[in-house]
């Protein structure tokens, strides 16, 4: 039995066992196009991010980011290969060219953007460590947690953070300590404390994963900061500039009023930042090696920011998830893209 576990844990998957290092000398872009398709690192299951269902059908807002980057690309976003690599961010996947972008949930950090051969693009979603809390509590603020019992992981700064913030706040908790974030979900619904912190990204996985999600409740303050977002290789600033303006051509879309539903209707629009990413005016793609229109084919496919982020965290899925930080920087937020000129 021993024997057959090892053998599982050291044989690699086919894919990975044929693997070329990609030459420096041909871009990324290049090897896309002459393979015919993207290939993109996703996340082990996490509820709204990444899934697959039974038919092993790809869904989530980081599988959509990777379906609007091969529009961009191909004008096409089903030209596209997911390939499940599991922990926290799996660069060397990203070196060998095993992949062609990542849309993971590792957090970008100093270390990770500067010492393993891959830069993150850009900010795609903001987390953090939070609160949820069932609705029966009648808490709607994590400022008014005091003298509750707390499900937590005993890894890395989570601990030290509660401790800070209910010491800041004058406010008494008891933790309840476990080794992984499965665990926490277990406990939580089994009633073996009142709340539990994670990611909010963690929290909303929980969430949707409970009988009644929507009688739960993730506050809304976070007591830490985390940038999620696509990671290419390192040298290649041609793909990396591609990777990033797919992603700021969702939140422009999103500011300018342009939609998967209304952007066919928008030919004749004399608005200047419409007709520059519906690709009428100016020439934003040719640069990138792109079609002119590349930008039109990501909305057209996958939609604008808001939309991205209503079909996967929306009320539909029975969990909703306040955007908070995802606004708009002109609605609160810190969602934020440079203007198309």
């Amino acid at each position: 039995m021993l024997a057959a576990l090892l053998l599982v844990v050291l044989v690699l998957p086919a894919w990975a066992q044929t693997l070329d290092v990609p030459s420096p000398k041909i871009s990324t872009l290049q090897t896309v196009r002459d393979r015919g398709f993207l290939i993109c690192g996703a996340t082990n299951p996490l509820p709204g991010f990444a899934q697959q269902d039974a038919d092993g059908k790809w869904s989530g807002f980081d599988v959509d980011l990777c379906r609007g980057i091969a529009a961009a690309v191909f004008g096409d976003p089903d030209k596209i290969e997911f390939r499940s690599l599991r922990g926290e961010a799996r660069f060397a996947w990203l070196q060998t060219g095993a992949v062609d972008v990542l849309t993971r949930n590792g957090a970008w950090s100093q270390q990770r953007d500067t010492l393993y051969g891959a830069n993150f693009v850009a900010p795609t979603f903001f987390d953090g460590q939070a609160f949820m809390v069932p609705q029966s509590l009648g808490i709607v603020s994590a400022y008014e947690l005091d003298n509750v019992s707390v499900c937590v992981i005993d890894a890395g700064d989570e601990l030290d953070r509660m401790e800070e913030f209910f010491f800041t706040n004058q406010a008494t908790y008891s933790e309840v300590v476990y080794e992984d974030a499965a665990d926490l979900a277990i406990a939580y619904r089994a009633g073996l404390c009142q709340a539990v912190s994670a990611t909010g990204r963690q929290l909303q996985a929980i969430r949707r994963g409970l009988p009644e999600p929507a009688t739960n409740r993730i506050l809304p303050e976070h007591i830490s900061k985390e940038l999620l977002g696509p990671v290419v290789r390192t040298g290649d600033d041609q793909w990396f500039e591609i990777v990033r303006w797919t992603i700021y051509t969702l939140i422009n879309a999103e500011e300018l009023g342009v939609t998967s539903l209304n952007i066919d209707s928008l030919a004749a629009t004399r608005t200047t930042g419409v007709r520059r990413l519906l690709g009428l005016d100016g020439d934003f793609g040719t640069a990138l090696g792109l079609s002119p229109k590349f930008m039109s084919n990501v909305v057209r496919a996958i939609g604008n920011y808001a939309e991205l982020y209503d079909r996967h965290f929306g009320p539909q899925t029975g969990a909703a998830l306040l955007r908070g930080q995802n606004a708009l920087w002109s609605n609160g937020g810190l969602l934020y893209a440079p203007p198309i000129n």
